[in-house]
């Protein structure tokens, strides 16, 4: 069983003063996956731009575009129809024996390092190793360290910025996804787990009627190695269902960014987001 969604993601910026020139990478296109089917897609920009498009490193769609004309604000909309089939909700299964292999170690390096971004605090590095101790298999280590991230970290909207570390997180209490993910990503690759960051879309309401547009949201989760990669969804509690839409994976926030660039011109701008999906089958 899957869906079919419409999702329309408008950003941008707005400056305080007249900006001269704008170089821009956006990664606001769904990418195609095993469980994940891109039927269409279009990305509009104004003032318009030149623009080039290319898959990055991580395997994720990338338009990168440049405005030359003066402007005041930006504006980039997203367009894309997804069929969203049934995700991988467990992987073929691996020991600790499996993890600490050489090859697979090498082959995963990059979503086994720590980042300053993800670096856990203490108290969550030495609870992660206890519980890597009791675990019989990883998946089991997974499901408690990620329990004991829910029972400490509250998701509260507003409550940090993109610059706040996993540690301030720790420490606050409170976060949004991308903190969750954050702390948990430098947990599980702690004990040994690789584990990557996965941006993306999700509808925040199940009883969606059919041809409603409905306010969604850009949200993060994670994937970690079981023999596969399977997800998870911190903040939500869950495994990534058909109502989420992936769109980038990386080592963390800053490698999948929705919208990042530089511009010539004002001494401020404001970010904007608005994402509407709609399900249609």
């Amino acid at each position: 069983m899957g869906r079919q969604l419409r999702i329309v993601h408008h950003t941008g910026y707005r400056y305080a003063g007249l900006v001269s020139a704008s170089h821009n990478e956006a990664r606001m296109t769904p990418r195609a996956t095993r469980e994940q089917y891109v039927l269409a897609t279009r990305l509009d920009i104004s003032p318009v731009a030149w623009s080039h498009s290319f898959v990055d490193y991580w395997g994720t769609p990338v338009t990168a575009f440049e405005i030359a004309e003066p402007h005041k604000q930006m504006d980039v909309v997203a367009t894309s129809t997804v069929d969203v089939g049934d995700r991988l909700s467990a992987g073929p299964g691996v020991s600790w024996r499996d993890l600490s292999d050489p090859t697979l170690c090498d082959q995963q390096v990059e979503f086994l390092g720590i980042s300053e971004h993800v670096e856990s605090p203490s108290e969550l590095r030495r609870y992660a190793a206890d519980a890597a101790r009791r675990a019989e298999r990883p998946v089991d280590a997974v499901e408690a360290i990620i329990g004991r991230i829910r029972e400490r970290v509250a998701y509260v909207p507003g409550s940090t910025e993109v610059s706040t570390r996993a540690t301030g997180v720790w420490d606050a209490r409170a976060g949004v996804c991308q903190d969750l993910v954050h702390l948990s990503l430098g947990a599980l690759r702690s004990v040994g787990i690789p584990a990557r960051y996965v941006s993306g879309y999700v509808m925040p309401s199940a009883s969606a009627v059919v041809g409603e547009a409905r306010t969604g949201e850009s949200h993060a989760w994670l994937q970690y190695w079981d023999g596969a990669w399977v997800g998870l969804d911190p903040t939500n509690d869950t495994a990534p269902g058909d109502f989420h839409v992936e769109v980038g994976v990386g080592r963390d926030y800053f490698d999948v960014t929705p919208l990042k660039g530089v511009y010539s011109g004002s001494q401020s701008s404001r970010l904007f987001v608005e994402v509407e999906i709609t399900v249609l089958a």
